[in-house]
């Protein structure tokens, strides 16, 4: 006879003593003094030009949910951006919902009550997931209009605004995709909530500097640990960790899983086990970016030689790279191309690989659309929109992303690189197993474009003074 398993909560119970007990004796906590968000001006305007695209339609965009991570441990929630460009909110299950008439309102969970009869009044204690011994506080629905700028209501009375059809950003929320029959419009919605991302206000512009500048103090937090890292087993980890304290003193943490690829492993494009060892006599290929607490991400690489100097092979690969870089980032203005950037740059490293001999066809012949051999040694795109998110507006059409042109305000990197594989037998033995990527932000102006992370020296003589400089 098998004995019944009992898999329930290990909680400890509550007694109705306990219970009684726990709704008493609490202070008045309710904010009559909050401010408005900083951005709350600036979301306004972005939910009557979202209202004005769609007239006369309902449309529904969710925060996104709660992910397990393992077991009963949640994912740190990290809200989508769409969701928070429209509202400035961060928290689960929050639903911004904007009418027919084009009000908006804002469909939240508001703070627990500590007195309410049942389970609604033991939330605050005993909910692991939600309550606010375990989590933190909650806004009640007046301190969210206060913070907000914007019309809130109880979550638990969304059902009564999802009647009729709307437009859903779908695939964030499956509770929300299940109460609202799919529309026809669901994936224009979808695209244009990138493509309003696609120009930068000036609160944007300076969110995305606060988050380059401290990017560059993260980098410069690296150089000055690596005499620390050199000795460890897993130096890469090491280093990844001095950045990861950087980027959660200074905003929210890490806009992206950071890249930290020693010697061969700066060839595997997105190397996040860091995991390896550091040597002396390599490369290091540095990829990261601080996410600010309002979501916006830096994305800046620097290649740094370990010992503090390039050796005479390393410099040629990173020189071809940096003049690839030099004359991507001199297309860049506005009603210039978006892959006009791309093709300046590839056009260099196809010329340069032909040079050293490992290209055996012309670089003309190698830029022709039925050839690019030289992706063989350079296989991404270099560079891409830069916001909320690292790949920034990623759902925009093609016609107004990548096959469109440039406007004033837009932010984005450029990061041309070289892969030089290890058992890539088209290489001399001398280049293999070396990795080069230079990746900077820039926000186009008027009249060009301005480097953001000009903090960070990019030609090689000033990599090695600045590391010098760190050193002491």
């Amino acid at each position: 006879m098998t004995d019944k398993l009992n898999t329930g909560s290990h909680d400890l119970p509550v007694s109705d003593a306990l219970a009684a007990f726990m709704e008493t004796g609490w202070a008045d906590t309710r904010r009559g003094d909050l401010a408005p968000l900083p951005l709350a001006a600036y979301t306004a305007k972005r939910r009557a030009a979202l209202a004005a695209r769609f007239p006369g339609e309902r449309l529904v965009i969710p925060s996104g949910t709660l992910k397990v991570r393992s077991n009963d441990s949640d994912y740190r929630f990290r809200s989508h951006s769409a969701f928070t460009y429209l509202t400035g909110d961060q928290e689960p299950d929050d639903v911004l919902v904007v009418e027919p008439s084009g009000e908006a309102r804002l469909f939240l969970r508001p703070r627990s009550p500590r007195s309410a009869p049942g389970a609604a009044g033991q939330e605050f204690y005993r909910d692991r997931r939600y309550g606010e011994f375990w989590v933190g506080r909650r806004l009640d629905l007046a301190e969210a209009e206060a913070l907000y700028q914007v019309g809130c209501a109880p979550i638990d009375r969304l059902d009564e605004a999802l009647g009729g059809p709307a437009r859903v950003l779908r695939g964030v929320d499956a509770s929300v995709d299940a109460r609202v029959a799919p529309h026809d419009g669901d994936a224009e919605l979808e695209a244009f909530l990138s493509e309003m991302r696609l120009i930068k206000d000036d609160w944007e512009v300076a969110e995305l500097q606060f988050s380059v500048d401290a990017t560059v103090r993260g980098f410069e937090d690296v150089v000055r640990a690596l005499p620390a890292a050199l000795p460890h087993p897993r130096g890469e980890r090491y280093l990844e960790g001095v950045f990861g304290l950087r980027a959660r003193l200074e905003g929210n943490g890490g806009g992206y899983d950071s890249i930290v690829a020693s010697g061969a492993h700066a060839c595997v494009l997105h190397w996040i086990r860091n995991d390896g060892r550091l040597d002396s006599g390599d490369l290091l290929l540095l990829d990261a970016g601080v996410e600010t607490d309002n979501l916006y991400t830096a994305d800046i690489t620097r290649t740094l030689p370990l010992s503090g100097r390039f050796s005479p092979v390393q410099r040629q690969v990173y020189e071809l790279v940096y003049e690839a870089q030099n004359a991507a980032i001199a297309t860049l203005r506005p009603g210039a191309r978006f892959r006009d950037f791309h093709q300046a740059a590839m056009r260099v490293i196809a010329e340069g690989l032909h040079d050293w001999g490992v290209l055996k066809i012309s670089p003309d012949e190698a830029m022709e659309p039925g050839s690019g051999l030289y992706r063989r040694y350079t296989l991404c795109s270099s560079g891409h929109m830069l916001g909320m998110d690292v790949h920034d507006c990623a759902r925009a059409r093609a016609e107004v992303y990548l096959d469109g042109v440039l406007e004033e305000g837009q932010v984005l990197t450029v990061e041309p690189g070289l892969y030089l594989q290890r058992d890539d037998l088209t290489l001399p033995p001398e280049l293999r197993g070396i990795g080069v990527r230079i990746e900077d932000d820039l926000v186009v102006t008027a009249d060009g474009a301005r480097l953001m992370s000009a903090g960070l020296p990019r030609h090689p003589d000033e990599v090695e003074s600045w590391m010098a400089g760190l050193a002491g």
